[in-house]
C-alpha cells in the first residue's frame, strides 16, 4: 500500500467515525431520490437532459466567441470585464480592485469558484474582513472548514453541532431548532450587508446575447451581496457563458430540479449593468465582472475530459454516490467534491489526491444515471485512472494483477495451487473461509467461500443434457467466480436452458473478461484477454452469448469494442457485444420456458439490483419482471437500490467504506423480514452472502439462477 493511500485511509476512517455526519448523510441520501423523481415527474427528463447537454457542448465550443460577445455587451452597460487565466491572477485581481476602492469589509454570497481560487484567505492575508453570508458557508467559515457539497456546503453538519457552534459564536445557549438557528444567523449577518464595502459573487451563468449574469440562489443573501454594497464583482469560470436567456432557462428547469428536489430555487436573479446604488459615491454600483480560466480552456480541448466543462454545478453526482454518503465531500473530494470532483480536482488542484479519489470510485454507474448534463463521469474517472497508470506504472498488487490475469495457464494455476490451502482453512457447512488479515483486509466484514470441488470447466460435455431440437445455441460465459467458486450457478442456468429448449455450450479455454484490469487502467493487459475471449467465441456461430455477470456483460458490451477499436477485431468485437445477454434478458427473450411451471415462492424474498445491471440496457426492472414471471413478488426494503460495496478489488482497497454499505444493506433486508436475498451478480453474492454469515444472520442469499432452478425442480 502507497504512503498516499495508507494516509488517505485514515482520513477516511476519521470520518467513517463520525456519527453526526453518517446519520447527516444517509438522511440526505435516503430523501433525495424521492424529492427528485417528484421534481421531474410529467417533464421528458431524458428530453431535457439532451437539451441541456447539446447547449453545454456548443457553448463550450464557441468559447472565445461568447467570451468576445459577453466581454462587449457588458462593457457596453457599463460594467468593468476582466479576464484571469488563473487562480492567483484572479485573486489579485480582486485586491486590486478592492485596494483601489479602500475596500475594507467585503461581503461573500456562495461562490465555488472563489472556493477554487481560495480566494478567502488571500484576502485576510491582505488585511481585508471576509464574511460568508450563505448560512452554510458561515457555518463552515467559523468551523475553518471546506464545503463538503457544492450546493449544501454544510450537509454533514448535524443541527446540534450547528447549535454547538452558534452558542460558542453568541455566547448563549442556542438550543438545535432550525428555525431559531436561522434566526441567530440572521441577525448577525444582516448589519453585513450594510456595513461591506464590497459584495462578491459568483454567477450560474454569463449571458453573451446581453452581458448579463444570472445567479440562482435559495437565501435572499444573494441579492443583498449584489445590491447593497457600492462595489460588486462576481468572479465566474469561463464555461459558465451561454448564449443567451433561452439556454439559460433550459438549465434553470433541471439544475435545481438535480440539486435539490426543487421545482425552482427560491431566487433567480439576473444583473444586467450598474445598478442605482446609493452607498456608491456616485450613486451607481461599481460593477466588475472576472472570468476565470485557470485551466478550463486546455480541459476543453481534451478529447475525453472535455465533457466535464458542461457540468452545471448542481451536485447531483454526489447525492446518488455510494462513496459520497459514506464519507462525505470532505473525504470524496477537494474543494469540488463527489464524481465529478474527482475530474475538476485532476483539472484544477492536485492530480495525486484525484488519482486517489478516482481510485476510491466503485464505478457503479449512480452519478451518470443522475447527471442533468449527460456527462458520462465513471468514464472519465476511469480515464484519469488510465492516465495515472500510463504515468505512474501499477503498484505491486495491480501489477501482478497484469501480469497473471492475462495468462490463462498461470491464473489457473495459481488457482489449483491455492484449492487445497482454502479447502483446509473452510468451516461449517457453508465452507466458509477466514483468510489472515494480511491477504483479506475486508475479512472483518464477510468470509470467502472455498474454491468449488470441482470447476466448472472440467464438467465433460455429456454430463449435462442438451435438447434434442433446441430453438437457440448459445455459448456461455463462465466468469472467474461461478467457475472456480460457485459453479452450482452455472449448472442451475442449464437446468432452465433446457427446459427452455435452448443448447448452452461452454467454450474451453476460457477465462476472465478482463475487467479487473480494465478498471483499473491497464488497457494493454485488458485489450490482450479481448482478443482471447474472441478467439473463442465466434458471434458467427452462435444466437447469443451468456453471462451472468452483469458487471462481465457489461464488459463485453461497452468495453470489448473499445479495446478493438481500429483493429482487425473490431467488426468481429462490434458482433459479439450486440449478442451479449444477462440472465434475465435471456431468460424472457430467448428461453421458451413455461413461467406457469414454477412452484412460486413460499417464503419472504428481497431483491438486490447489482450496480452494472442498472448500467445495462434493460437495467433492474427485467430482473423484477422474471421473478414476477416465476410467482415471486420481492418485498422492499430501505436502501434497495443503494451498492453492496462489492466493486471487485474496491472492497480490499477500502474495505471501510465497503463495510458501511454492506452493513446498511444487510440491515435493510433484515428489517424488512426478508428470508431470501437474491441478486444476479455472483461478486455481490458473494460479499453479501460472506456479510450476512460473518454476521450471523438467518438469511439465504442465492444467485438468481439458483433460485429459479430451485422453483423449476420443486414443481
Amino acid at each position: 500500500m502507497s504512503k498516499g493511500l495508507k494516509t488517505y485511509r485514515k482520513e477516511l476512517a476519521g470520518l467513517l467515525a463520525d456519527p453526526h455526519m453518517a446519520r447527516a448523510l444517509e438522511a440526505f441520501a435516503r430523501a433525495y431520490p424521492l424529492a427528485r423523481a417528484k421534481a421531474f415527474a410529467h417533464l421528458d427528463r431524458a428530453g431535457l437532459i439532451r437539451e441541456v447537454a447539446a447547449l453545454r457542448l456548443d457553448a463550450m465550443q464557441r468559447m472565445d466567441e461568447l467570451h468576445a460577445d459577453f466581454r462587449d455587451r457588458a462593457e457596453a452597460k457599463g460594467a468593468s470585464v476582466h479576464f484571469a487565466a488563473s487562480a492567483e491572477d484572479a485573486n489579485a485581481h480582486v485586491a486590486r480592485i478592492a485596494g483601489e476602492r479602500e475596500v475594507k469589509r467585503i461581503a461573500k454570497s456562495k461562490s465555488m469558484t472563489s472556493e477554487e481560487t481560495h480566494l478567502n484567505p488571500y484576502l485576510e492575508d491582505k488585511g481585508f474582513t471576509v464574511i460568508e453570508t450563505d448560512l452554510g458557508e458561515w457555518i463552515i467559515q467559523l468551523r475553518g472548514e471546506n464545503p463538503s457539497h457544492m450546493v449544501m456546503p454544510a450537509i454533514h453538519l448535524s443541527r446540534e453541532q450547528v447549535a454547538g457552534l452558534f452558542s460558542k459564536v453568541t455566547g448563549k445557549e442556542q438550543p438545535p431548532d432550525p428555525e431559531v438557528l436561522v434566526n441567530v444567523a440572521r441577525r448577525a449577518l444582516r448589519k453585513e450587508f450594510f456595513q461591506a464595502d464590497m459584495g462578491i459573487s459568483g454567477a450560474n451563468f454569463a449571458l453573451a446575447g446581453t452581458g448579463s449574469i444570472g445567479i440562482v440562489t435559495n437565501e435572499g443573501n444573494g441579492r443583498m451581496v449584489v445590491t447593497l454594497p457600492p462595489v460588486h464583482v462576481a468572479l465566474f469560470g469561463i464555461d459558465k457563458l451561454l448564449p443567451g436567456l433561452e439556454q439559460a432557462l433550459k438549465v434553470v428547469n433541471v439544475l435545481p430540479r438535480s440539486a435539490t428536489g426543487q421545482y425552482i430555487t427560491t431566487y433567480v436573479t439576473w444583473v444586467s449593468g450598474p445598478m442605482p446604488c446609493s452607498a456608491a459615491p456616485n450613486g451607481t454600483k461599481d460593477l466588475h465582472f472576472l472570468l476565470l480560466d485557470n485551466g478550463r480552456t486546455g480541459l476543453a480541448q481534451d478529447p475525453v475530459l472535455s465533457q466535464v466543462m458542461s457540468c452545471v454545478r448542481c451536485g447531483s453526482c454526489a447525492n446518488v454516490c455510494p462513496v459520497f454518503r459514506t464519507v462525505g465531500g470532505h473525504g470524496f473530494g477537494q474543494v469540488y467534491v463527489g464524481p465529478v470532483g474527482v475530474i475538476l480536482t485532476q483539472a484544477f488542484h492536485d492530480p495525486d489526491r484525484a488519482a486517489l479519489l478516482a481510485d476510491n470510485c466503485l464505478q457503479c454507474g449512480r452519478c451518470a444515471e443522475t447527471c442533468p448534463a449527460d456527462i458520462d463521469l465513471p468514464a472519465l474517472i476511469h480515464e484519469i485512472r488510465c492516465r495515472n497508470r500510463e504515468d505512474k506504472g501499477a503498484g505491486l498488487v495491480q501489477g501482478l494483477a497484469s501480469v497473471v490475469l492475462p495468462r490463462r495457464p498461470l491464473f489457473h494455476g495459481l488457482l489449483k495451487a491455492a484449492k487445497p490451502a482454502m479447502s483446509l482453512l473452510a468451516k461449517g457447512r457453508e465452507r466458509r473461509v477466514d483468510l489472515p488479515r494480511f491477504m483479506d483486509p475486508a475479512r472483518d466484514m464477510r468470509t470467502l467461500p472455498a474454491m468449488a470441488k470441482r470447476p466448472f470447466r472440467n464438467i465433460r460435455p455429456g454430463e449435462l443434457e442438451q435438447p434434442e431440437s433446441p430453438k437457440a445455441k448459445v455459448l456461455l460465459f463462465g466468469g472467474c467466480v461461478q467457475d472456480f467458486f460457485y459453479p452450482e450457478q452455472l449448472i442451475a442456468t442449464h437446468e432452465l436452458a433446457l427446459a427452455g429448449n435452448v443448447a448452452l455450450n461452454y467454450p474451453k479455454g476460457q477465462s476472465c473478461c478482463g475487467l479487473p484490469l480494465y478498471l483499473k487502467g491497464d488497457l494493454k493487459g485488458s485489450a490482450r484477454m479481448a482478443r482471447d475471449i474472441l478467439a473463442r467465441f465466434d458471434p458467427a456461430q452462435c444466437d447469443a452469448v451468456l453471462t451472468l455477470c452483469p458487471s462481465c456483460a457489461l464488459h463485453l458490451r461497452e468495453h470489448l469494442p473499445k479495446l478493438c477499436q481500429g483493429t482487425e477485431h473490431e467488426a468481429q468485437a462490434k458482433a459479439l457485444a450486440a449478442r451479449v445477454h444477462d440472465l434475465n434478458s435471456f431468460l424472457r427473450d430467448i428461453c421458451d420456458l413455461d413461467w406457469q411451471g414454477f412452484a412460486g415462492q413460499d417464503q419472504s424474498v428481497a431483491y438486490h439490483a447489482p450496480c452494472h445491471m442498472r448500467c445495462g440496457p434493460k437495467g433492474p426492472e427485467v430482473s423484477r419482471q422474471v421473478l414476477g414471471l416465476a410467482g415471486i413478488e420481492p418485498v422492499g426494503y430501505e436502501d434497495e437500490d443503494v451498492c453492496c460495496g462489492f466493486g471487485g478489488s474496491y472492497c480490499m482497497s477500502f474495505p471501510e467504506i465497503s463495510s458501511r454499505l454492506l452493513g446498511a444493506k444487510l440491515t435493510g433486508v433484515s428489517q424488512a423480514g426478508a428470508a431470501t436475498l437474491v441478486a444476479d451478480c455472483p461478486g455481490c453474492v458473494l460479499q453479501l452472502r460472506g456479510g450476512a454469515q460473518r454476521q450471523g444472520l438467518d438469511l439465504e442469499v442465492l444467485h438468481l439462477s439458483e433460485v429459479l432452478a430451485r422453483l423449476l425442480n420443486k414443481h
